[in-house]
């Protein structure tokens, strides 16, 4: 609405509700047009990365991709948050120097998630 960025980084507090839930749900809460995730990988794959050399980055997918091909990107309660409110996900990696600022301008790094199939 103003065009602000909105940087949250802590969880509930809550047992049982990891980061990517409390992110989620922040998220949601405050109205934002995109969940920002870093991880270890710089996006989502086809299958492990570190283990398989052959495995291929997504740039993007929908919400029911990523269910049907049994995809982790984030623990479920998220990624049901996520879906559910139909709140787009960009999964990156976070050891790339300026990844985030890249982002903000508007760079399409990782893999986004969205929509439905």
């Amino acid at each position: 609405e103003k065009g602000r960025i909105a940087i949250f980084a802590a969880g509930t507090g809550n047992p049982f509700f990891t980061t990517d839930s409390g992110a989620a749900l922040r998220a949601i809460e405050i109205g934002a047009d995109l969940l920002l995730k870093a991880t270890k990988v710089d996006g989502v794959y086809d299958k492990d990365p570190k283990k398989h050399s052959d495995a291929v980055r997504y740039d993007s997918l929908t919400y029911d991709q990523v269910i049907l091909q049994g995809l982790e990107v984030m623990d479920t309660a998220a990624f049901a948050l996520a879906r559910d409110s139909d709140l787009p996900l960009r999964i990156f990696g976070m050891s790339e120097p300026g990844v985030l600022l890249r982002i903000l301008h508007g760079e399409q790094i990782g893999t986004l998630v969205q929509g439905r199939s």
